[in-house]
């Protein structure tokens, strides 16, 4: 009787253990997909994989300008600072590292310059002029052309995700395997008794 029990408990414990196992690898494998705080699945498009695009900001009292530079495409995003309401009907001008440009309008708060060539890189200083009806305002920012820095800002934060994915699910096969024990030992018989 005590072999039969003994190698029931052998084979209860493996398979217990198989399923232990089989949920810490799920834990494992979906802790890379969390989400952020404020991350939101709205109808936004998915964002393209890859290294960011080289942006800037330039930001007054009134106005922020963004501005992401695609090859030779400057993509221009013209708002109110107050709250963040694209600019309807202005103009902008921009010089860019001591050439001046005039950015043609594309809708309401966006506008788009064409460079003759890819800027250089290193740090590109840009100074916007906008006349938005009776306001003008000049905004200065710098475009940052250094694709190792920007690469190399995003991979902590990803080893930070793996890593907390990883603790969690030790976390997890830990309690399974005290609970797996806790309950192996309230099968056992106990030996003696009152007397």
């Amino acid at each position: 009787m005590t072999a039969s029990f003994f190698l029931e408990s052998i084979d209860m414990t493996s398979r217990l253990l198989f399923a232990m196992l089989c949920a810490a690898l799920l834990l494992l494998a979906g802790a890379p997909a969390r989400a952020d705080a404020g991350h939101d699945h709205g109808d936004a498009p998915a964002a393209p994989t890859g290294p960011a695009l080289p942006r800037f900001t330039a930001v007054s009292d009134t106005f922020e300008l963004v501005g992401v530079l695609d090859g030779t495409l400057l993509t221009l995003y013209l708002d109110r600072f107050a709250d963040n309401a694209p600019v309807p009907q202005a103009t902008l001008e921009l010089d860019i590292g001591g050439t001046t440009v005039k950015a043609e309008p594309h809708g309401e708060g966006l506008f788009e310059v064409q460079l003759a060539d890819v800027p250089a890189p290193g740090v590109l200083p840009i100074t916007a002029t906008v006349i938005a009806g009776s306001e003008t305002d000049l905004l200065a920012g710098e475009l940052d052309i250094h694709a190792d820095a920007h690469e190399d800002a995003a991979a902590p934060r990803n080893w930070r995700r793996i890593v907390g994915g990883a603790l969690g699910g030790a976390v997890v096969l830990a309690l399974l395997i005290a609970l797996a024990r806790r309950a192996r030992a309230s099968r056992t018989p106990q030996v003696g008794g009152a007397a």
